[in-house]
């Protein structure tokens, strides 16, 4: 005879202390219960409609999104789990839906001292962001914005969007007369692509960033620029 913990997190039982004879525990039989003898089916039946065990399911989803075991341990420890599972379900990719659940919206979680859960934003916001930044139509940057806005209650991601008039710059002209302005404001450095140090054009892109208030497509840019300085 022994005492056995049950864990949880599991499902299983581990030893905790024994005694040598039943009597010990002073156990005795209780008078209003009847012995019953559940059949083999009625077994395998209340074993289907249990929920599945939490460790297996977290299993699952680390072997279907292909996530190390520091980073799983983080989504748990954070309570963010079932969140990004919920973003993903949406069609939104598993890296970036757990890169937005631990990193911009953890850290919002963290400085209001309360649960992503609790916060004004849904998996189908991020969702939704997500699919906006793979169409090109919001930078990273832009995102972020649009994230917190969400959480500050100002509305749907369409709205935002529109009432903040945040829109990616990414057609030619304006990317152009842009580049233009950073590389006659910094000429040495331009001259430094020119001559093939591709790194020092990482302050000329920095500048149409900053002029476009981070709303130009950032790829689009350093592709414009090496181009347009004989390195593309």
């Amino acid at each position: 005879q022994e005492t056995r913990h049950f864990h949880e997190d599991t499902g299983l039982t581990t030893s905790g202390r024994s005694k040598e004879q039943a009597e010990d525990y002073r156990y005795f039989p209780e008078p209003d219960l009847v012995p019953i003898a559940p059949s083999k089916e009625l077994i395998a039946k209340i074993s289907a409609s249990l929920p599945e065990k939490p460790s297996v399911r977290r299993k699952k989803l680390q072997e279907a999104w292909q996530v190390p075991d520091k980073e799983m341990a983080a989504m748990i420890n954070a309570d963010v789990l079932d969140l990004v599972e919920a973003t993903v379900k949406l069609g939104a990719d598993p890296t970036r839906a757990r890169s937005w659940w631990l990193g911009e919206i953890a850290r919002i979680a963290n400085e209001r001292a309360v649960a992503a859960a609790d916060l004004a934003i849904s998996a189908a916001d991020v969702a939704e962001v997500i699919t906006l930044i793979v169409k090109g139509e919001l930078t990273d940057k832009l995102a972020r914005q649009v994230v917190e806005a969400l959480i500050n209650g100002e509305g749907s991601v369409a709205k935002i969007i529109e009432t903040r008039g945040i829109k990616v710059v990414s057609d030619d002209s304006s990317l152009m007369a842009a580049i233009e302005r950073a590389i006659a404001a910094a000429p040495d450095v331009a001259e430094k692509v020119r001559g093939g140090n591709i790194p020092a054009s990482g302050a000329l892109i920095g500048a149409v960033m900053k002029e476009s208030k981070g709303q130009a497509d950032a790829a689009k840019v350093r592709d414009l620029l090496l181009k347009h300085l004989g390195q593309g």
